[in-house]
């Protein structure tokens, strides 16, 4: 063998023993190194690279780091949060892109990622910025009997997806600076919900609720939009599990959030599809034509439902639920490429209802929306699911 082939064997053998070495690494950490190349491009490195605008699916990826940060102490996954919210927050603490007269629940959430860098540096930036998310809920639109409006653009209307938008912030805030009277409203805006949208034949709840009943999408006796949709009730069951954090555990209405949960659990266990143990974008309808499987309220269930059980607000037989539906997002979803990345396949983009374009929520709207690899959405879910469960068997 001559020394040009026997040198080139060689570095092949050690570019596959490289990525063999990154593929044992658990799932939680080749997620988050997917994020921070695929997602923001390699930010630390191209100011052009960062996301355009304040949003929510940014803001939950970052949570997703944050998790991946306290399981391995890794400074890197911290100073990337730190650099990635630095981006928006200025010296003074106002917020690039964000107008709180939007009036838009989606901007509260990355406000947790603000909280977090406030209790690590005590840099009063992250205070300042805080705030400012908090005085837009203090004005934020309401229903007549006080739930947070989704958007001001979308007046009356609540949606499954704002509760986590909102109220783990809300209740984090509250806890950190001491707005004990802050949990009233925000267990409310839990119970509204619920209370709204909950199908008492299947347990599921409907994706959202026009107070008005001036929607076309809202039934006009109840008021509820006609489908049950994954990611939806995913958001709702991360916002109670989250949110149950910071919850005073004296507080008269923290044994219904808890009811709540469990009542949720029990609908998410019956409609997971049990070969595969995932579930389907419109839960109740598997057996509909064009219906399929989606990764990203998977991931979601997934992590409430272990978390709830870790945190001893659920019965411990939802853990299986929970580890039959990861074993399923790491079969199905999980795909590895050429170059060893991980990749999330199978997550919707979207999801919503009315605009304009508008959409109806009917079951052909839902399976409409693309599908598509590392959404954001689905990557934030998956670091959360990813890291709840590998911290499980030091929780039993």
């Amino acid at each position: 063998m001559c020394w040009r082939s026997f040198t080139l064997i060689c570095l092949l053998l050690f570019v596959l023993a490289g990525s063999a070495a990154a593929q044992t690494k658990p799932v939680s950490e080749r997620a988050a190194a997917t994020a921070m190349t695929a997602l923001w491009r390699d930010a630390a490195k191209n100011e052009s690279a960062f996301p355009a605008k304040w949003t929510y699916d940014h803001g939950l990826v970052l949570k997703g780091i944050e998790r991946v940060w306290r399981n391995t102490g890794d400074s890197q996954y911290f100073d990337f949060i730190q650099h990635s919210m630095d981006h928006f927050v200025t010296g003074e603490g106002t917020i690039r892109t964000y107008s709180l007269d939007d009036y838009n629940l989606d901007n509260i959430l990355p406000g947790r990622n603000l909280l977090l860098l406030y209790r690590v540096t005590g840099q009063e930036k992250y205070r300042k910025a805080a705030a400012l998310l908090r005085e837009q809920l203090k004005t934020h639109p309401r229903t007549n009997e006080g739930g947070f409006w989704h958007k001001k653009i979308y007046p009356y209307q609540m949606w499954l997806d704002g509760l986590y938008m909102a109220e783990p912030f809300y209740a984090e805030y509250a806890s950190t600076f001491h707005e004990d009277a802050a949990f009233d409203d925000i267990a409310k805006q839990f119970i509204f919900m619920e209370r709204h949208s909950r199908d008492d034949k299947t347990g599921l709840l409907y994706h959202a609720w026009d107070e008005s009943r001036k929607q076309r999408w809202a039934n006009p006796q109840t008021g509820r939009s006609p489908n049950f949709w994954g990611r939806a009730m995913g958001w709702y069951a991360m916002a109670l599990v989250d949110t149950l954090d910071f919850f005073p555990p004296n507080h008269p209405q923290r044994a219904e959030l808890i009811a709540i949960l469990n009542r949720l659990a029990r609908a998410v266990a019956k409609y997971q599809e049990p070969r595969s143990g995932l579930w389907y974008q419109v839960l109740d309808k598997g057996a509909a034509k064009g219906n399929y499987l989606e990764s990203s309220a998977a991931c979601m269930f997934v992590y409430a439902l272990a978390k709830g059980v870790h945190q001893h607000h659920l019965p411990a037989k939802y853990l299986r639920v929970a580890q039959n539906g990861y074993r399923g997002i790491v079969k199905e979803f999980l795909k590895t490429d050429a170059n060893g990345q991980l990749n999330l396949e199978g997550t919707v983009s979207v999801g919503g209802l009315g605009g304009n374009p508008y959409r109806d929520g009917s079951y052909e709207y839902y399976l409409s929306e693309k599908v598509i690899t590392n959404d954001p959405k689905g990557i934030g879910a998956l670091l959360l699911a990813a890291t709840e469960m590998e911290i499980a068997p030091r929780k039993r």
